[in-house]
């Protein structure tokens, strides 16, 4: 008998938390893609196909240069950017390739970076400028690597510095991208339906 009103116990407070949180009421999708496409109006620069020089100082102080091209585009009705980077070496092997999305988080009023490089996987803060962007990757507690972009009509231009407290930035990447064309990736020609 105790047993079964500790059951019927539990069962009726997980009704009650179950209508308050029904109450409450789920967000609304088609409003929170608008805020969302809205905020990704500041990334618009980015899209279409980019190519042109880059270069990045390898472990041994070398300089390392190769052809970037970048694609990008939006993606769930624009609501986040969709960016594929890749570096060719002079003779044409792709030597570099990079995958990312930009989205903005409407309840914490950011914008995130989800990258994918080399084996490694991060979500990093991006902070749109006046002409670009900047984002960071937190490399330990006294470092920082800062990126930093700065886009006007068909010239794409950034760079990658490292900055270490109590010291000058070093920079150790560089790219300067003209704009190539338009792209209908990633959105275009989705799979139909028969």
């Amino acid at each position: 008998m105790i047993q079964s009103r500790r059951h019927t116990l539990v069962a009726v407070l997980a009704l009650g938390i179950a209508s308050a949180a029904g109450a409450q009421g789920r967000p609304d999708p088609a409003a929170l893609i608008a805020a969302q496409r809205e905020a990704m109006k500041s990334f618009a620069f980015m899209d279409g196909v980019w190519r042109g020089p880059a270069w990045t100082l390898l472990p041994s102080g070398a300089k390392h240069e190769i052809t970037q091209t970048e694609r990008i585009g939006p993606m769930l009705d624009g609501s986040i950017k969709v960016i594929e980077g890749k570096g060719y070496e002079a003779d044409g092997r792709s030597g570099f390739n990079a995958f990312a999305t930009i989205s903005f988080d409407v309840n914490a009023k950011a914008y995130r970076f989800h990258s994918h490089a080399q084996g490694m996987a991060g979500d990093f803060v991006i902070t749109p400028t006046a002409d670009g962007y900047v984002w960071e990757i937190p490399a330990g507690p006294q470092m920082t690597i800062r990126y930093t972009a700065v886009v006007k009509g068909n010239n794409f231009y950034e760079v990658g510095d490292r900055i270490v407290a109590g010291q000058p930035a070093a920079r150790f990447f560089e790219m300067r991208l003209e704009r190539i064309g338009d792209t209908r990736w990633p959105a275009g020609d989705a799979v139909a339906p028969k």
